[in-house]
């Protein structure tokens, strides 16, 4: 096969493959609304997705695909694959909810999108030589599923990785920021807080302390750094000197590089809590660091494309930066696409209970099967296209 064009005697045209996909969506539209509706009705944070991800891997069997469960080391992780092409397209299933909120980043529509997309793609793979895989992600929110899953090698043969995310707003072109997550401590003495205050060692005063510096320290932070503290803990009883606080802390740059530089920082207002009252500093990675996205920007357009002729109005958002994802370590590594797929939420945003609310709605329905199409024409696309195929090989070869 030659690693050129595509299959050679392939007769079909573009409009034929186009209506293929749209015949895939609609005959699986019921199916795929009935996953989006059943993982919205019972949300699961990261890491702990179990029914889930079983409603994801029994629909990709359901449509023929070797359905693998637990790869890379992760029990609610998905490797689904059809066809035996040498070219192999990935769609990246997400369907972790959030914690108090379910379903508010929208991970049911996005993730019966990436199904549907892989599902409609494989309905021509044969014509395109093609094997086309869907991987269930686990672990978006704060965890970093996909960068255990790329260390793991399940990313190891895939030419190029798609998906497109949940948003009020159709769009394509954004990049997002790096990120990480730190679990926060301090370890003091306790005490009684009017007998013997003098003998304890204020935990708390240690997290307030290091708040207050970090909030003095934003004014000195290079442009789009941002950084979120939430205390979790904060001691017992009034009357004794808490002995330990407890905090969620994440840090976000517009690249690695410089998210090291402003973790160094933010762990130095860490410290001068600890040193300037006694307490112990304790810092844990919470998941992985997740990279910048970097859009590639021909999968960008094939995408911009084939949602325009689903009568959608991406908007290009080139330049522009959004919040952060594990994708952004997956684009680091292949040519990978993460536009957003839009539908009505009246004005309520990502990481909010309202906008968790539209995510069954007549409108989010539509935005997975126009999620599916488009996503699979951007596959459509990289197969069709002799240099795009050829630079998608060559890189894979040189990885």
């Amino acid at each position: 096969m030659s690693t050129s064009s595509p299959a050679p005697g392939m007769t079909v045209t573009t409009p034929d493959l186009e209506e293929r996909l749209h015949a895939s969506a609609t005959d699986w539209r019921e199916r795929l609304v009935a996953l989006s509706h059943s993982l919205h009705a019972e949300p699961e944070l990261a890491m702990q997705e179990h029914r889930s991800c079983a409603k994801v891997a029994e629909l990709m069997a359901a449509a023929g695909f070797d359905v693998d469960v637990g790869v890379g080391g992760l029990p609610t992780a998905i490797s689904a694959t059809k066809g035996t092409g040498e070219l192999v397209i990935a769609f990246c299933a997400e369907y972790d909810a959030l914690p108090g909120m379910g379903h508010a980043c929208g991970h049911n529509v996005n993730g019966a999108a990436a199904v549907g997309a892989a599902i409609a793609l494989a309905e021509v793979a044969d014509d395109l030589d093609l094997t086309v895989r869907l991987i269930g992600t686990p672990g978006e929110e704060g965890e970093g599923g996909k960068v255990y899953l790329l260390e793991a090698g399940i990313f190891d043969d895939v030419a190029a990785a798609a998906m497109a995310h949940a948003h009020p707003r159709d769009t394509f072109g954004a990049t997002s920021l790096a990120l990480s997550c730190w679990d926060v401590s301090f370890h003091g003495r306790p005490s009684h807080a009017a007998a013997a205050p003098w003998r304890g060692i204020n935990a708390l005063d240690a997290m307030t302390l290091s708040y207050t510096a970090i909030g003095m320290l934003r004014q000195q932070l290079p442009p789009g750094s941002v950084v979120s503290l939430s205390i979790t803990e904060g001691g017992g009883p009034v009357n004794v000197i808490p002995d330990l606080s407890r905090a969620q802390l994440e840090v976000r740059a517009p690249t690695l590089e410089q998210l090291r530089e402003v973790q160094s920082r933010v762990r130095a207002c860490l410290e001068a809590g600890a040193v300037a009252t006694g307490a112990e500093l304790e810092v844990t990675p919470h998941g992985k660091d997740f990279a910048e996205l970097r859009q590639d920007e021909y999968m960008s357009h094939a995408y911009a494309a084939a949602a325009r002729r689903l009568g959608r109005d991406p908007f290009d958002a080139t330049g522009t930066t959004t919040a952060s994802t594990d994708m952004g370590n997956v684009s680091h590594v292949l040519p990978s696409v993460h536009p957003t797929i839009g539908y009505e939420t009246q004005g309520s945003t990502p990481h909010t209970a309202s906008f968790a609310d539209h995510g069954c709605s007549p409108s989010a329905d539509r935005a997975i099967t126009d999620g599916a199409v488009a996503l699979a024409g951007v596959g459509v696309a990289l197969a069709t296209d002799p240099q795009q195929r050829r630079r998608l090989l060559e890189d894979l070869s040189a990885r």
